[in-house]
């Protein structure tokens, strides 16, 4: 599987939820934090430095469970600052499939045959 390239705005989106992470963490271990939240503390690692911008949604929510944040709170930190001001350069593309990830196998797929039938 060929991944597309993040871009920076993702890139600065996941160095802001890793450092809220930390510290919120604040005085307690990697391992405990991640194990409560049913993540290995690789992951959890991998999260805070940034190596892994993007995680799950449901990683994420259970690391803010676990941490005591709102989902809120986490969505509010991801947005890097000139976004919340409307400053065009920070924003992310306005339309998610007409960026580069419009060649995945799900998008086409509906790009192709329409939704899915649920």
């Amino acid at each position: 599987m060929v991944r597309t390239p993040l871009t920076p705005w993702e890139r600065e989106r996941g160095a802001r939820l890793g450092a809220l992470l930390r510290a919120a963490r604040g005085d307690r271990s990697m391992v405990e934090v991640a194990a409560v939240a049913g993540l290995s503390a690789e992951t959890l690692r991998k999260i805070e430095t940034g190596r892994v911008p993007t995680p799950a949604f449901f990683t994420i929510a259970a690391l803010a469970d676990t941490l005591g944040l709102s989902m809120e709170a986490v969505a509010r930190a991801a947005v890097p600052e000139g976004a919340r001001d409307g400053e065009a350069t920070s924003a992310p593309p306005s339309d998610p499939l007409a960026s580069s990830s419009a060649s995945s196998p799900l998008s086409r797929r509906v790009a192709h045959h329409g939704p899915a039938a649920a």
